[in-house]
């Protein structure tokens, strides 16, 4: 099983094991040894689907106000989680492949192995709940085809991402591609950047 597909298995389990009491308040309990890949990307899946089921609850129209703020701001710190998590796994690819010797042509890729994996998680997700929505007891049938449209593409466009994935870790390995990371420079969650704070007297 190549990388991509591995985590893949991973991310599906962590979003079963996740609807195993399916609420945002529990604890997380990694299978994984901690201090591994495979233990950040459940924790960076757990992250995802903890957050996937934030925005639904934000969404309902008749939440309390104070609570939607409150909500507002754990997704705020979630989204920033997320953000650490997959440069720390990045940090990981790039130590990894430090002595592979680049080619002279070697290309620079759009985006970083850990953004694609978080592609790849959100991606599971969306499969996971589609798939639900396909198997409603309580939906039309013309509802249920729509989905089932749907998830058909989702499921091409995993078989894609896996393989573009695993094309890129094949280009770090031979040096035809070379790994450069950008830190995420969020501004608006920086006290020092973010006018409305630092302007706060």
């Amino acid at each position: 099983m190549d990388f991509a597909e591995s985590a893949n298995v991973i991310f599906d389990k962590t979003i079963k094991l996740y609807h195993v009491t399916d609420n945002v308040d529990a604890k997380i309990s990694s299978p994984y040894p901690e201090g591994t890949l495979e233990a950040a990307l459940f924790t960076k899946c757990w992250i995802d689907t903890v957050q996937w089921h934030l925005e639904d609850i934000i969404r309902n129209p008749d939440i309390d106000p104070v609570e939607a703020l409150a909500l507002k701001r754990r997704i705020d710190h979630s989204n920033q989680d997320r953000t650490d998590l997959v440069e720390e796994i990045d940090s990981y690819f790039r130590k990894f492949y430090e002595g592979v010797e680049v080619l002279p042509d070697a290309t620079i890729n759009t985006e970083s192995p850990a953004w694609a994996l978080d592609r790849l998680s959100i991606l599971a997700l969306k499969i996971y709940h589609m798939r639900e929505q396909v198997e409603r007891a309580d939906a039309s049938a013309e509802h249920k085809a729509q989905c089932q449209g749907k998830l058909d593409v989702l499921l091409e466009q995993r078989v894609d991402l896996i393989t573009a994935i695993d094309q890129l870790l094949a280009d770090f390995t031979t040096g035809r591609k070379y790994m450069k990371v950008y830190r995420q420079m969020k501004m608006y969650n920086d006290p020092s950047t973010n006018p409305v704070l630092y302007g706060k007297k």
